[in-house]
């Protein structure tokens, strides 16, 4: 297919949050460079660090005017000197820069391809989503079972994926999230779900721990969640990952750890584990495809928007009045992944 010029985009234009964040006609197509590979965007991946760059809170993030998103699905139309996989014509998914855009160059060496079957929207948990809401669980939160766990956001497309991982390796949910999203939480099989706005959060998981408070608690809501979900949890055993600041910022002092809080807390972003710990995230991509695989992780059914409609999805995300994972649509008309890519093969790029 021939590959034009200019293209569509989404363009952040100030540092006051995606409310400047403008479509634009004639954004020039990138080209791959070494090691890279150019794909035709299906469809993009709405995420919180969408946000946070958008108003400058994240950390060494880009600066106006630059093309936003990072996370996208499509098919491969170049690709770069020294490429020798995937192949042109390939489904692919991957992180990069300007994903909210009709264009986008992906290292090739992390773009895995999309299951069989699979749309493009459904492939771009397997990236940021699933892998995160694993690693807070297994590799750093060591969840076993009959253990319990207190999950935020629960209704969020990470949030999702960490109570059905969570009730599948046998622990006790207690989830979080505002009351209109209650039925879809309790739907995944958590065991008790909380009003996440509510003023006795900490109260309420210790009651329902019978005191003792939660053995895991992933913590992604930041602001004055944070020192909640800190009092929430096990006193000495108990371990609170924390992968997001959806809330703002929290502070805490070694004052705070010693004597109000007597927990483990560890800090966690995906992308820092990909490059830091490639062994590590190699073995996690093994043991999600193994998940897919066994049918405990199965499609989910993201909420489409054009790409013209991105300011909109990100400010409804923003506002926590969506649910699950949010995707935008550069073509919506060809969207569907073709049959021809296992799920397998994508761990094993993974760890190249």
């Amino acid at each position: 297919m021939s590959i034009p010029a200019t293209m569509r985009a989404l363009e952040q234009t100030s540092l006051k949050g995606p409310r400047d964040m403008r479509l634009i006609a004639d954004a020039p197509v990138p080209s791959p460079g070494k090691g890279e590979v150019l794909i035709r965007v299906a469809a993009a991946g709405v995420n919180f660090a969408d946000i946070s760059r958008a108003y400058g809170t994240f950390l060494d993030g880009p600066q106006p005017p630059y093309l936003a998103g990072f996370e996208a699905a499509g098919k491969v139309v170049a690709v770069g000197e020294g490429v020798t996989g995937p192949k042109l014509g390939a489904r692919v998914v991957g992180v990069g820069y300007g994903a909210f855009a009709e264009y986008m160059v992906l290292p090739a060496a992390a773009a895995g391809p999309v299951p069989a079957g699979w749309t493009a929207e459904q492939a771009l948990g397997l990236v940021v989503n699933w892998p995160t809401a694993l690693a807070v669980l297994r590799f750093l939160g060591r969840i076993v079972a009959g253990e319990t766990v207190l999950i935020h956001a629960a209704a969020g497309a990470t949030g999702q994926a960490a109570v059905t991982l969570a009730k599948h390796y046998g622990a006790t949910v207690i989830a979080t999230a505002s009351p209109g999203k209650h039925e879809t939480v309790r739907a995944l099989g958590a065991d008790y779900v909380v009003d996440s706005g509510s003023a006795d959060l900490t109260d309420e998981v210790l009651k329902l721990t019978g005191g003792i408070g939660a053995d895991l608690v992933l913590e992604s809501a930041g602001g004055a969640t944070f020192h909640a979900s800190l009092a929430a949890a096990r006193r000495v055993t108990g371990r609170v990952i924390v992968y997001g600041v959806a809330g703002g910022e929290a502070a805490i002092t070694n004052w705070d750890l010693v004597y109000r809080y007597q927990v483990q807390i560890v800090g966690f972003n995906i992308g820092v584990l990909a490059q830091a710990a490639p062994q590590i995230y190699g073995e996690l991509m093994g043991e999600l495809s193994a998940l897919v695989a066994a049918g405990v992780l199965t499609p989910a059914r993201p909420t489409a928007y054009d790409l013209a409609a991105g300011p909109k999805a990100l400010a409804e995300l923003e506002t926590r009045t969506t649910i699950g994972k949010l995707a935008l649509q550069p073509h919506p008309a060809t969207t569907r992944m073709p049959a021809d890519l296992g799920f397998d093969s994508f761990a094993t790029a993974s760890r190249s």
